[in-house]
């Protein structure tokens, strides 16, 4: 019996030590940047630390804020919705990779239209965002919109103040629709907006702005959409048909895409599928290809295969689109050099 006894307290002190090298070897990561993937990260990270014991945080500051931050090293890992040229992540020495998918939507309050019942074409829009069309009777609505009753209002439009990946999608989806936006307003994560436009922060301060003003035009992604019930419009796609925006019709624009190209990154705008939603995005992780802590370097891996394995119910639930399962197996591969 003493020896069972003697068995049993070395295989529980066995069993301790165990338990605390693995803890010693988990460490909490910090993450911060864009603002539209905050909601599925908050609920892969509480889901995470439920099934492992390990915390994540991330802070949803804007996908420049979060560029910033990684390459300041004062995060883990960093959240973007425009992705880094290979040169940058060279450069910094950057791991990109694809968390989720979804798509920017065109969202307005204008009294008496509802949801998906105002049509839009994308040079229409970019004349709309770049201060051209200035009322919502324009003729140039009014032609797409026959039989639809539009105000005698002004229209102003609301924007992100703040450097974001959702503003850089939008502005070079309407760039490729009009030379003279890109000329006047630009493309990228801040631009030069027009006079009549309004700014906040964060796609909550944008959905905000748009709540409380008649009149408003924004643009916001789709789970933000969604979450507020807005209204949105339907916009016209590459194949000539009027889409709202949908979690299938961004998984329709998503399809063809070659996520093998250096950064992960393909061009998901303008995609000839019948049902492509025209604004189509991902977003993206950036990680330290080698980092000056081990475990932490592992806890991002562990974290986001966890998560893309394991969290996709979560993502549908919250108004993104998952990756495919190809592109999982890609984002794993890609992984690896994280070290």
């Amino acid at each position: 019996m003493r020896t069972l006894n003697k068995l049993a307290q070395c295989t529980l002190a066995a069993t301790l030590g165990l338990a605390l090298s693995v803890s010693a070897l988990a460490a909490d990561i910090t993450g911060a940047g864009a603002t539209f993937p905050y909601a599925i990260y908050a609920k892969w990270a509480e889901a995470y630390q439920a099934a492992t014991g390990n915390k994540v945080n991330y802070q949803a500051i804007g996908s420049s804020g979060g560029v910033k931050q990684i390459k300041a090293k004062t995060v883990d890992f960093g959240g973007t919705d425009a992705p880094l040229k290979q040169s940058d992540l060279d450069a910094a020495k950057l791991v990109q990779f694809p968390s989720v998918m979804g798509g920017v939507t065109i969202v307005m309050n204008v009294p008496g239209i509802a949801s998906g019942k105002l049509k839009l074409d994308g040079i229409t829009a970019a004349d709309i965002f770049r201060g051209a069309i200035t009322k919502w009777n324009d003729p140039a609505i009014a032609r797409l919109n026959p039989g639809v009753k539009l105000p005698n209002m002004a229209i102003t439009v609301s924007h992100r103040s703040d450097g974001s990946g959702t503003t850089y999608a939008f502005t070079h989806y309407l760039a490729k629709q009009s030379a003279a936006f890109m000329r006047e307003v630009g493309a990228g994560n801040t631009v030069n907006w027009p006079s009549n436009a309004v700014g906040g922060k964060g796609n909550a301060g944008v959905a905000a702005n748009i709540q409380k003003i008649r009149g408003t035009i924004g643009y916001v992604d789709i789970a933000d959409a969604m979450k507020n019930s807005m209204h949105y419009i339907a916009l016209k796609n590459r194949a000539g048909n009027y889409i709202v925006p949908s979690q299938q019709a961004v998984a329709d624009a998503a399809a063809g895409a070659n996520f093998k190209v250096k950064g992960m990154a393909p061009d998901l705008l303008d995609q000839s599928h019948k049902n492509a939603w025209p604004i189509t995005s991902a977003t993206y992780i950036l990680a330290y290809e080698k980092g000056p802590d081990a475990a932490k370097q592992k806890g991002i891996v562990d974290f986001f295969a966890w998560s893309l394995n394991n969290g996709q119910g979560m993502a549908a639930d919250l108004g993104f689109v998952a990756l495919p399962p190809s592109v999982v197996k890609m984002v794993e591969a890609e992984m690896k050099n994280i070290k």
